[in-house]
């Protein structure tokens, strides 16, 4: 057996490093964390200063047993998780779990997979960093501390199955304030004057630097330029320059691969995961900008020898954030000479911007020349505008430029191009000037990066918490990532051609979103209770305090059991006063007006599954119930609103002599007919659909369910064999099993396919080989 033992975390780690090592190493992984906190009261001891109990994961069992057999045969053990505090406390456990003695246990930290990174912590060994271990501990403590005796007082209070944490509850929070900002902006309208000019048959785009607040002005205005001589009054040539981003952090890139490659932020960390652990890229979670001097030399090679010594520019970025640890790097290829590696799509695609946005910090700026033409009127003193630039040298722009997340004012931008050559005097022909309606615009929902972004602003959280946060307040269904339609506006738009004023009305789309977070009515509720009796949990400053105190704790600045007991002892006085309120004060109806056909109350308030409104009050035995539509949020829906929810369900028509009946359920707007549901899609309306359009998705659902059907058997109904995305499966009742390999699902027969159910655990039961006898 080998003499030495490296243990990693993953075993996709583990195979890329086994290959740097000789003989004399054998490379284990842990797959990820071997033990935590147990459910339930008994987890931590709030009476001994918070001391946890720590017990191994059921998954992690055989795995532990394995590591103890190899630590038996080696003479040293390598503990060689990653270099955060996530990984130095799972460093910390297996040597508890492992039994190591600390004079055969040695800590080694490393950023990439590299053959030299690899040799050179083997080389420079330390012990575990117990600072680093407690901050981690705090966060895992203080954050079950607060979901414990949280989550089952929204149960009581408001709805079962619910759950609050010390992050996820403020980033829920900046959703629904977001929401409620937009819902009560008052859009202004304004009128923008553009005009376009023909100089020798180029096009010149210019602007009025100003807009005007009326229509009548605007038409004032142009009205004014019928018949005016317009020429170039000043000619303005200035360098500029365009510098490159920093590379990479943990946010800016799943930042940027939301907006350039439409990555979630979950997605990002999945394919940057597998870049590292393949030794592509460096570790992935970092706060830094920082580069090494090994990586500036080594992108230096690569910008002269691909581009030129004039397109380098040696760069040293600093972080602004204070909790950054400057001797960690940004994130950054391993090996910039390798500007592509091979992989599936998506780790191709990542690791492209991860190489083009590291080696353009590297490079030289961009040269421009900007050019502003003032253009005067001759019927007035306003002046117009016209600005373009010009890159004079390319620098960094030759390989990658930054995006962002600010939405364009309208497609007429303005032009940004070259500017047709012109001189100081010269005279300009009107081809066209238009004064158009425009209207200022709320802030816009989040995105899952710009919530990143916002959360990293504000101190909240660390590069290990977004993607998890994320994913946690989706997963909650306090938060729903979609795309919605706009609605139609009309604006007006004025124009002046060949000296002829005209006017008419246009439409546009206004209000639609692709891919953003929009917060649930449960969402709503959750919040305001949490903001009304817990305000430090979901204060913005003070969660950013605690991320700061974690902090101090890391760089052994302050004791992690007082930090605890300082935020608890506050904390749980509130949870005990919470006992006392009532939860009609919670979650009370909110009384929308009369029915005009029964007279009765009609009532939005959170049903079981979901918002709903009501029509009568709760002991009214004849009370009528509708489902609320997506976008639809209790503490604003209005009377006529409610009313349009109870014309559902609707008669549609009659196919084959039966009903077809449209209706919103739990999952969304359906059609029912002969006792079967078929889901309506996106584009289609349950108010408005038509018998022709039922009939056809009807039809649809059939052919696509005859297609799925390959065997079903008379002696029980309730089993069918189907066909699925993955393959044919066996369905009974409401649980799917897999056909094993070797087995044709056509040839099965009733005994087989019963044996296969039997063969297999029910993961819908509880306990782990719970069945439904068939």
């Amino acid at each position: 057996m080998s003499k030495n033992l490296v243990i990693v975390e993953s075993p996709a780690k583990a195979k890329t490093i086994e290959g740097y090592l000789g003989k004399d190493f054998k490379v284990a992984s842990s797959y990820g964390h071997v033990r935590d906190l147990p459910k339930g009261d008994h987890a931590i001891d709030v009476k001994n200063k918070f001391k946890p109990t720590y017990e191994i994961t059921p998954d992690k069992k055989e795995v532990i047993k394995q590591l103890k057999s190899l630590v038996k045969d080696a003479e040293t053990i390598y503990l060689a998780s990653d270099d955060d505090r996530e990984g130095e406390a799972i460093s910390w456990h297996l040597k508890e779990v492992l039994n190591l003695k600390d004079e055969q246990t040695k800590r080694i930290v490393f950023r990439e997979i590299t053959k030299n990174a690899i040799l050179k912590a083997i080389d420079n060994p330390r012990k575990i960093d117990i600072d680093l271990v407690n901050a981690q501990q705090a966060r895992r403590i203080l954050d079950r501390l607060v979901g414990f005796e949280l989550s089952p007082i929204l149960w009581k209070k408001i709805k079962a199955g619910l759950s609050a944490g010390r992050v996820q509850s403020v980033a829920v929070r900046l959703i629904v304030e977001r929401e409620r900002e937009i819902e009560k902006f008052k859009s202004k309208s304004a009128y923008r004057i553009t005009a376009i000019f023909d100089v020798k048959g180029k096009r010149l785009s210019a602007e009025l630097p100003k807009k005007f607040e009326s229509q009548a002005d605007a038409e004032d205005f142009l009205k004014k330029c019928i018949g005016a001589d317009f020429s170039v009054e000043n000619l303005e040539k200035k360098p500029a320059k365009k510098s490159p981003a920093a590379p990479f952090t943990t946010s800016t890139l799943q930042q940027e691969a939301s907006r350039k490659l439409s990555f979630s932020v979950a997605q990002t960390m999945s394919v940057a995961q597998k870049l590292y652990e393949a030794g592509k890229i460096t570790y992935m979670r970092t706060d830094s900008v920082n580069l090494s001097e090994d990586a500036i030399t080594a992108a230096k090679n690569e910008i002269t020898s691909s581009f030129g010594p004039e397109f380098h520019q040696p760069r040293k970025f600093t972080t602004k954030s204070e909790s950054a640890q400057e001797a960690h790097e940004a994130i950054r290829p391993t090996d910039f000479a390798k500007s592509e590696v091979t992989g599936d799509r998506n780790e191709q695609r990542l690791y492209e911007l991860i190489w083009k946005r590291a080696i353009a910090s590297q490079m030289a700026d961009a040269q421009l020349e900007r050019t502003i033409v003032t253009i005067g009127i001759s019927t007035t003193p306003e002046k117009l505008i016209a600005s373009g630039e010009v890159i004079k040298f390319e620098g960094f722009l030759k390989v990658y430029l930054e995006d962002t997340d600010d939405e364009p004012e309208d497609e007429e931008n303005g032009n940004k191009g070259l500017i047709p050559p012109v001189n100081i005097g010269q005279s300009l022909d009107l081809e066209e000037m238009k004064g158009r309606e425009t209207f200022s615009r709320p802030a816009p929902r989040y995105t899952e990066a710009s919530l990143v972004k916002k959360l990293e602003e504000m101190g909240i959280g660390r590069p290990s918490t977004y993607a998890p946060t994320i994913s946690t307040i989706q997963k909650r269904d306090y938060v729903t990532k979609e795309s919605r339609e706009g609605t139609d506006r009309n604006y007006t738009e004025m124009k002046l051609v060949k000296g002829k004023f005209a006017k008419e009305t246009k439409k546009e789309i206004t209000g639609a979103d692709k891919n953003k977070l929009f917060p649930t009515n449960i969402a709503m509720v959750v919040n305001d209770f949490l903001v009304e009796h817990f305000p430090n949990v979901i204060d913005f400053s003070f969660t950013a305090k605690v991320e700061k105190e974690f902090d101090d704790i890391a760089h052994g600045g302050q004791n992690w059991e007082d930090m605890i007991e300082g935020f608890y002892s506050k904390f749980h006085l509130r949870v005990e006063e919470t006992a006392n309120v009532a939860r009609a004060d919670i979650n009370s109806a909110r009384d929308l007006g009369k029915d005009p056909k029964t007279g009765k109350t009609i009532f939005a308030r959170l049903g079981k599954f979901g918002p709903l409104v009501q029509i009568g009050e709760q002991d009214d035995e004849e009370k009528q119930f509708a489902s609320m539509k997506k976008g639809q949020f209790i503490e604003n829906i209005t009377l006529e609103a409610a009313l349009e929810l109870f014309k559902l369900p609707r008669e549609v028509g009659i196919f084959e002599d039966k009903k077809i009946v449209a209706a919103v359920g739990k999952f969304g707007p359906y059609l029912r007919h002969d006792d079967k549901f078929i889901s309506l899609g996106k584009e289609q309306d349950p108010m408005t659909i038509n018998e022709e359009e039922a009939i056809k998705l009807i039809e649809d659902k059939r052919e696509a369910d005859e297609k799925k059907h390959i065997k079903s058997f008379e002696e029980n109904v309730e089993i069918q064999i189907l066909n699925g995305r993955w393959g044919p499966y066996i369905k009974f009742g409401k649980n799917n099993f897999k056909i094993p390999k070797g087995k044709e699902a056509e040839s099965l027969t009733y005994g087989e396919t019963l044996e296969i159910i039997e063969s297999q655990p029910d993961t819908k039961k509880k306990g782990k080989f719970a069945k439904k006898k068939a």
